[in-house]
């Protein structure tokens, strides 16, 4: 049987309470990403305070995008100044690039202000532990944005494994098409001018140096270089293993075994299989979840139900396996399909009849935004703090480490190490001593 875990965030302080409901927000990294959490929150009646990005085009077309909503807002390329100058910001939020999750989440947790940041909370496993102990001393209030933890389905689908509905879960796959960015390739050789308006070294940060190139790395394809972000794999490991780490209270995976495509390279790996070991913790036995990308996808033997219910194993997902049962969950774990072993096909929970017996026991919430914004405002406790989110990112960053290292692994994950595998620590931590942070 399985049981809960939620990780909670801090203990909420009073000076999170705004008398008037309403809070004064800057928002760092315009991109595509950050366009949503600037509607939703306008809509929600907050101020748009302030936005910053080290690309004034991305400013200028956010300003033009949300019209009146943005009138009020003052410019920004610096975040540190923004964050000087910006007194009575009471939140804010970080959609940059990977890379600069840490550095900025630092600030403005120093600052005492409320922050919301982007999956993966950070780009290497180092800063993602540094932010969990930032986060439990700051009075503000944290949240990572991996959305699909405010999906009823997703706490349905906790209810249901704790109350033991599928039995002890063993397996858990998850996969991920192929995707955009560039992956198992080197950098292209020589360079382009770079647009008007952008900060090119400010925007590397604390990446080693590298020549602009059209196309390539701002705005959309950063993610594919491991020197801004960590593929597929470190896109979606706070979307899909954010349910089995909830449900099967794993800590940390004591062996990692990777292997692929297009690995070696300064870019994430054309197509991969990382297999994540867990050791049996309390009453649940041992757990693998293995992770699929770029065509790689998990073996007939484990989806021959999921391929049966719909003809053909899907696009992408993530199936839970247990001994009486499987659970289809999905990538963002948005779903909550169920089929036991007398069960001649998939269907959504709601609609079983024995699923239907397994009474709520998790609160609902209207969206992942609402229940930061309600949390900030003095509410309930957020689902997704940065200590939960920064344990999820870690996990995802282990199978990292292996990926880079091009071989197997043990690992240490309280002590964030390979063991006798010096070689390990470039991929584990990196240098903090650019003069942007």
């Amino acid at each position: 049987m399985g049981s809960l875990l939620l990780l909670p965030s801090g203990i909420l302080r009073g000076q999170g309470l705004k008398p008037s409901g309403k809070l004064n927000v800057g928002f760092i990294g315009m991109g595509g990403q950050m366009q949503g959490h600037v509607s939703q929150l306008a809509e929600m009646g907050h101020r748009v305070a302030a936005m910053c990005d080290v690309d004034a085009g991305q400013i200028a077309s956010s300003m033009k995008r949300h019209g009146e909503a943005a009138s009020q807002a003052v410019s920004y390329a610096d975040y540190r100044v923004m964050l000087e100058k910006e007194k009575g910001l009471d939140a804010v939020v970080i959609a940059t690039p990977d890379h600069w999750h840490a550095p900025i989440c630092r600030a403005v947790l120093r600052a005492g202000k409320h922050v919301y940041c982007e999956k993966p909370l950070t780009h290497t496993i180092a800063e993602a532990r540094q932010l969990r102990d930032l986060a439990k001393a700051s009075p503000g209030i944290s949240q990572m944005g991996n959305q699909g933890s405010a999906s009823a389905n997703l706490r349905r689908s906790m209810e249901l494994i704790a109350a033991g509905f599928f039995g002890a879960i063993t397996e858990v796959h998850a996969w991920h098409p192929t995707h955009g960015w560039p992956s198992g390739v080197a950098r292209p050789a020589g360079s382009d001018a770079v647009p008007a308006g952008l900060d090119w070294d400010f925007w590397l940060g604390g990446a080693p140096p590298r020549p602009y190139k059209t196309k390539i790395y701002h705005p959309g394809d950063w993610r594919g270089w491991y020197d801004f972000g960590n593929g597929s794999l470190g896109d979606f490991c706070c979307h899909t293993f954010n349910l089995p780490l909830r449900a099967l209270n794993l800590d940390y995976p004591s062996r990692i075994e990777v292997s692929g495509s297009g690995l070696g390279q300064e870019s994430f790996a054309k197509a991969c299989t990382v297999h994540l070991h867990f050791a049996a913790r309390g009453d649940r036995g041992p757990v693998v979840l293995h992770f699929y990308s770029g065509g790689d996808v998990p073996p007939e033997s484990a989806s021959e139900w999921l391929r049966g219910s719909g003809g053909s194993l899907p696009g992408n997902g993530c199936l839970m396996i247990g001994e009486k049962g499987q659970l289809q969950c999905g990538l963002w774990n948005s779903d909550c399909n169920v089929r036991l072993k007398d069960d001649r096909r998939f269907i959504w929970a709601g609609n079983h009849p024995a699923a239907k017996a397994v009474p709520e026991s998790l609160p609902r919430v209207k969206s992942h935004m609402d229940e930061w914004v309600d949390a900030c405002l003095g509410g309930p406790k957020v689902f997704s703090d940065f200590d939960f989110g920064g344990h999820l990112t870690e996990i995802g960053l282990a199978g990292i480490v292996a990926l880079r290292l091009q071989k197997n692994i043990a690992w240490d994950g309280a002590n964030m190490k390979v063991p006798g595998l010096a070689e390990a620590d470039q991929y584990i931590r990196r240098d903090e001593s650019s003069r942007y942070f």
